[in-house]
């Protein structure tokens, strides 16, 4: 087994490492995608304009399910797939941005997944809005060797373009939703309706052709909606859609709570994480209570929730009244990389530094950071520094032991110091006052890198899960953009989950 960014630099894609070949995979022109430039930030504006005057996404999704429903679908939304009581299966999440940072997951991601029974996207599977158009080079092109299913969650990118795309392509649904009831004049539903972001009109053709792509009777999946539940041997997996603000409506909250009930073990996929960063975001439930709840009942028997939204991997090993239960991040599968070094040192739900995990270790995050924005601003040689000594800077801030050792001859000047501060690194709880948290949170938005202009190491992720009747193996496997790590993937994170 090949290092992992825990064992050497080397690992983490650092120094001279030969290019890996997923450029091969990918199509002749690619159009860059950058987060900087107004027109896409324009495209992408129906999260902002939910938030102002009102989220409708409830109510267009209770549109798509009543629609599911009348064609057949089945009305308790569990697809039941015979596989036998050991299996295993791949979450990756927040993929398509259809660049390089995408399509250097792909051969990792296809060597360690390709004997396993399913895969499932969490969140996000097309940026920047969810258009059919792009589905062809952001999902049948990259995942056209992967020989099973693949089901998905939809993050709140693809619900820009109010769901149509991503209905087409996992649920079969072909006419596009009309028009729902016209809002009364000047009012805030009026406003919304006014500015709102419509879906433009399919290329049949391209979409047509797209779908060639993974024309397998092995690949084919048609799931009952945008959120679902999987019973696969000894697990039930249960999906849920957030839609564009992050919480769910009350009609998938009553039923969450109805497919959460009964003895099986469970594992939630969601398209927000409930820990991060060192926070719990329990997602709530319109009408009253959370998703945590759902996930916290007892005789609701969770043993994980994992997460995407979030481009990076954590892992939150929560005690819960006696019973872990893991939280876990995995947003990793293609989009650009927000930084973990800005994640302060954890301490939330009785969970430490000593149990927490992310990936890229968070010197390798700030040795990234430094590089990028050394290259933007040229002012390489005042902002790069060497992953040894954004190392031991961040050890230093938070007071932690590094995942990594720095080496023994690493100097912390007083520039490396400025650098990391400059860009955001976290600190301890005891020493973050109520005016350093806005500004942490500040860093942590601003300083994202934007676009996916950069180079190897890229710090992608992606999990396997391998049940057996008593326990569910998890392993995060790091995509560099390396060949080294194409070619034997490193496992970054693995922990064992009994199925109590």
């Amino acid at each position: 087994m090949s290092d992992s960014s825990r064992d050497t630099a080397q690992g983490a894609g650092w120094g001279s490492a030969e290019p890996g070949l997923y450029k091969q995979l990918m199509p002749d022109h690619v159009e860059k995608l950058s987060w900087l430039n107004p027109r896409t930030l324009w495209a992408a504006r129906n999260g902002v304009l939910a938030s102002w005057f009102g989220d409708p996404t409830g109510r267009t999704r209770d549109r798509w399910v009543a629609r599911r429903r009348a064609a057949g679908a089945p009305v308790d939304k569990v697809i039941r797939r015979e596989v036998a009581d050991r299996f295993s299966f791949m979450v990756v999440g927040d993929t398509g941005e259809g660049d390089d940072s995408q399509y250097a997951v792909v051969p990792g991601f296809l060597k360690v997944g390709r004997d396993t029974d399913f895969a499932v996207i969490a969140s996000d599977v097309i940026y920047p809005v969810g258009s059919a158009d792009d589905y062809g080079d952001k999902f049948f092109r990259p995942y056209r060797d992967y020989p099973a299913p693949i089901y998905a969650i939809p993050g709140n990118h693809d619900w820009y373009e109010d769901l149509g795309a991503f209905m087409r392509v996992f649920c079969a649904d072909t006419p596009p939703l009309g028009p729902g009831p016209r809002p009364r004049p000047l009012g805030r539903a009026w406003w919304r309706a006014l500015l709102w972001h419509r879906p433009r009109p399919a290329d049949e053709q391209r979409l047509a052709a797209a779908r060639e792509l993974r024309p397998a009777p092995g690949q084919q999946a048609v799931q009952p909606g945008p959120y679902w539940a999987i019973d696969a041997g000894p697990l039930r997996i249960v999906g849920i859609d957030t839609g564009l603000l992050g919480t769910i409506d009350a009609e998938q909250g009553a039923w969450l709570r109805e497919v959460s009930r009964g003895p099986k073990p469970k594992i939630l996929i969601t398209g927000s994480p409930l820990y991060v960063d060192g926070e719990h975001h329990p997602c709530a439930i319109e009408g009253g209570g959370t998703v945590d709840d759902v996930v916290r009942d007892p005789d609701h028997h969770y043993v994980a929730a994992i997460g995407g939204d979030i481009h990076n991997y954590q892992r939150y090993p929560v005690d819960v009244d006696g019973r872990l239960i893991q939280y876990v991040v995995a947003g990793g599968g293609g989009a650009f990389m927000h930084a973990t070094h800005t994640i302060p040192r954890v301490s939330v739900a009785g969970v430490t530094e000593r149990e927490f995990r992310c990936y890229p270790l968070r010197g390798d995050s700030l040795a990234f950071y430094s590089r990028l924005y050394g290259h933007r601003l040229r002012l390489r040689r005042f902002f790069t520094l060497t992953e040894a000594e954004a190392t031991a800077v961040v050890a230093e801030r938070l007071g932690i032991e590094p995942g990594r050792k720095p080496g023994p001859d690493t100097r912390l000047t007083r520039r490396a110091r400025l650098v990391a501060s400059l860009l955001g690194t976290g600190g301890r709880p005891d020493r973050t006052s109520r005016v350093r948290l806005p500004v942490r949170k500040m860093y942590t938005q601003l300083f994202s890198p934007g676009s996916a202009t950069y180079s190897p190491p890229f710090f992608k992720s992606f999990l396997r899960l391998d049940v057996a009747p008593g326990a569910v193996r998890l392993r995060c496997f790091a995509a560099t953009g390396n060949r080294t790590q194409e070619v034997d993937p490193p496992v970054e994170d693995e922990v064992v989950i009994p199925l109590k």
